[in-house]
């Protein structure tokens, strides 16, 4: 199975998402392009009152397995519906890397 697509049904058996986007970006890094790094965009109600913080505390919890085994970075970007909405359903784009290799 693809890491992404792991990914996605991890996240989607875990939490109710009223939007989910998983971008893999891992063309943007240095090293060969594979699934290690990825953008997760999630709005949940779930995230209502909690900080950014326990927002992506959570996704990590959750995702802890695929970082232990080859995913290298996630660029969390975790909204309530009304922050999404305030946001115009738009999540920030990702900066092109500009390290050295994983």
């Amino acid at each position: 199975m693809k890491v992404q697509t792991a990914i996605e049904e991890r996240l989607r058996k875990s939490i109710i998402l009223e939007h989910l986007e998983i971008v893999n970006e891992s063309h943007k890094h240095s090293g060969p392009a594979t699934e290690s790094h990825f953008k997760i965009t999630a709005v949940a109600e779930e995230f209502e009152g909690m900080s950014a913080v326990k927002r992506h505390q959570r996704l990590y919890a959750l995702l802890a397995e695929h970082l232990k085994n080859g995913v290298h970075a996630l660029a969390l970007h975790t909204y309530t519906p009304d922050e999404w909405d305030f946001k115009n359903a738009v999540s920030p784009s990702s900066p092109d890397c500009v390290g050295g290799s994983h």
